[in-house]
């Protein structure tokens, strides 16, 4: 028996729709694989799921963290394995949704962390050399103590992460990662081509600012929310550079439309080389694609207990 489907692939790729039309017809319940779903009053800007669409279907971790909270790959791991045993323990179907491709791994695979004790005098020393010499220096200097981080010099928190870890003694990178299974799982990933999927990520940014993102924003802001993890997710940065005057109404919703975009070819990159995919045209009717999906559970639940059996039996074949 296949113990885990996950269903990934870049922002606005239809992963939802799929992932409902399984879950009915497998006996599925569907856990958030969007590290920025987990944060409550986050909705418009996340695209989360509303109630009313889930059609009685069971959906874990979303809303689980307020927007001041952070939130780590380290603890959503822990989070998330729990929640397929719970769920099989129900004789359901986990299937794990979302395009965050790090965060589904770490669950899967045999994905290990280095000591989260921190430094604070090295953490202190850190910060300040980022506030002199900017983001690009910090993840030059990365690069030299590890020149196979994959890491985006964007993503400062991250790299200071790194950093920290190497100067400890922790280690040569944020995380050890060992690609060893931790169960029987399926990756269905959906593709389609860029030009369609850009145009598909434009309209959605479109929609959000329709349903109110700049409102959701505003609130967040209004709380006093500056300083954390949640609101330098695509969408909100923007929107509080727009109301901090840092942009005007049109750069800051042109700038989250190529964010997106960029972020939706981050998220390729790393699932075709992270993550062994059984890829499947997004376009394709919904009805094929599931058969398609059944059809490639089927085979490699026969491949794996056949593998079994020969390393029992290594004269017998099925």
């Amino acid at each position: 028996m296949i113990d885990v489907l996950a269903i990934v692939g870049p922002t606005a790729s239809g992963k939802t729709a799929l992932s409902l039309e399984l879950a009915e017809r497998l006996g599925g319940e569907i856990i958030n694989g969007d590290s920025m779903q987990v944060y409550r009053e986050m909705s418009i800007g996340t695209a989360k799921i509303e109630p009313g669409e889930m059609r009685g279907i069971p959906h874990h971790l979303l809303d689980i963290k307020n927007p001041d909270e952070s939130f780590s790959v380290a603890e959503y791991q822990k989070l998330v394995r729990e929640k397929i045993e719970e769920i099989k323990s129900r004789g359901k179907l986990p299937i794990i949704v979302g395009g965050s491709g790090m965060y589904v791994q770490a669950v899967l695979f045999d994905y290990r962390f280095a000591e989260e004790q921190a430094d604070e005098g090295l953490r202190a020393a850190l910060r300040a050399e980022l506030a002199e010499h900017g983001p690009l220096h910090m993840h030059a200097q990365l690069l030299e103590l590890d020149p196979k981080a994959d890491i985006h010099p964007n993503n400062t928190r991250r790299v200071l992460r790194a950093i920290e870890i190497i100067k400890s003694g922790h280690g040569t990178s944020e995380r050890n990662l060992a690609l060893s299974p931790m169960y029987n799982e399926v990756i269905i990933g959906l593709d389609m081509p860029r030009d369609i999927l850009y145009d598909r990520i434009n309209q959605r940014v479109d929609i959000m600012i329709e349903k109110g993102l700049l409102q959701e924003v505003q609130m967040l802001r209004g709380r006093g929310i500056r300083d954390a993890q949640s609101i330098r997710a695509i969408g909100y940065k923007e929107m509080y550079d727009y109301l901090d005057g840092k942009l005007d109404w049109e750069q800051a919703v042109d700038l989250l439309k190529q964010n997106s975009r960029k972020y939706a070819k981050r998220q390729f990159t790393y699932f075709r080389n992270k993550l062994p995919i059984f890829w499947i045209d997004a376009l394709e009717n919904p009805g094929k694609n599931i058969r398609k999906t059944e059809a490639f559970m089927q085979e490699k639940d026969r491949q794996r207990r056949i593998g079994i059996i020969e390393q029992q039996n290594p004269d017998k074949r099925l």
